[in-house]
């Protein structure tokens, strides 16, 4: 065999292995690395809430990924402010296990779900340096303890906790506080999320609830497409997130990374087809809202009738399994 044509064998070999090559190879390479914040330069990460108990976490997270083809990137959890059991406790030995090979994206409330009123944090008193000891300084510890990178977000949607849970400035000195406490103590694997609603019915609050540059690493937004849900028309994937992206990016940061911290759509029973091919959208609307770096669905269900916002049937899985295939969301994780 000539040299000529053992070359020209090769280059086709190595072009088939680049195109079907595994999950972290598309679109990579040493210039699509992520940077210390998480940001990937070349695409976009894909990661889910999945429904799950504290103690059965990675089996959901598996059973999950089997449904769509492939690892997710991120995995969303919540935690609460209480100490108590797990879940008051970042981060738990289900999420370190899920952890190994993937990233976290922990919510952290300031509630004590089974508490009494009395016992609720506030904004007011975790600004004030009184549940330092107690709470905020166990958990920087551990996190520091866990060691590798992990997105953490304070009191996501705080835009529908005011005036109740406190003023926006109570609500931004008590983010500061938190962040500024972990500095202090060591803890420096922390990228630091702040999502909102994203309803643009909200937009004076936000900028009066963004703890400012410094103190923020991604914004995320939680947007759906609820339907009869909130008695709403329906709405495609693309009209339920460009209008709230378009506001951050000229009212909040215009540099900042983005994540779709929670994206999801409602079924239409009269029309089976219709969740299926909301999700087919996903990777052509991603790839054109300017910054958006990570997006994750939502395979939960919010209170009320309606309200499932769930993959309703195996033409939604199918389909969300064919975008999340796309090698726009097939990054080197770090």
């Amino acid at each position: 065999m000539s040299t000529a044509l053992i070359g020209v064998l090769l280059v086709g070999i190595l072009a088939l292995q680049k195109s079907s090559g595994s999950e972290d190879s598309a679109l990579s390479g040493p210039q699509c690395r992520p940077t210390e914040l998480l940001v990937p330069d070349c695409g976009a990460w894909f990661g889910a809430y999945v429904r799950h108990g504290k103690p059965d976490l990675e089996e959901k997270v598996l059973a999950y990924e089997k449904r769509i083809g492939r690892r997710l990137d991120i995995v969303y959890a919540y935690h609460d402010m209480s100490l108590d059991g797990l879940e008051g406790q970042l981060l738990t030995e289900q999420e370190q296990r899920v952890g190994k090979d993937r990233m976290l994206l922990l919510s952290w409330e300031s509630k004590w779900w089974n508490g009494t009123p009395a016992q609720q944090p506030s904004w007011q008193g975790i600004a004030s340096g009184a549940l330092d000891k107690s709470v905020i300084d166990v958990q920087a510890k551990r996190i520091k303890e866990y060691g590798k990178p992990l997105f953490l977000s304070f009191d996501l949607e705080m835009d529908t906790r005011t005036p109740a849970n406190g003023t926006p400035a109570e609500y931004v000195a008590a983010y500061r506080h938190i962040h500024d406490r972990f500095r202090e103590l060591g803890v420096r694997n922390v990228v630091w999320s702040w999502v909102i609603t994203g309803y643009t019915g909200h937009s004076e609050l936000f900028p009066k609830l963004y703890p400012g540059d410094a103190y923020v690493d991604w914004i995320g937004y939680n947007q759906y497409n609820y339907y009869r849900c909130h008695k709403a028309k329906w709405q495609s994937f693309e009209q339920t997130q460009t209008a709230s992206h378009d506001w951050i990016r000229e009212n909040i940061s215009d540099d900042k990374p983005l994540m779709l911290s929670e994206f999801g759509t409602a079924d239409d029973p009269s029309r089976p087809d219709a969740q299926a091919e909301w999700y087919a959208e996903v990777p052509r609307v991603v790839k054109k809202l300017d910054g958006v770096r990570a997006v994750l669905q939502w395979n939960y269900r919010d209170p009320g009738p309606g309200c499932d916002l769930a993959l309703a049937r195996d033409e939604s899985w199918k389909s969300l399994r064919k975008a999340v295939s796309d090698p726009y969301f097939h990054q080197p994780r770090p």
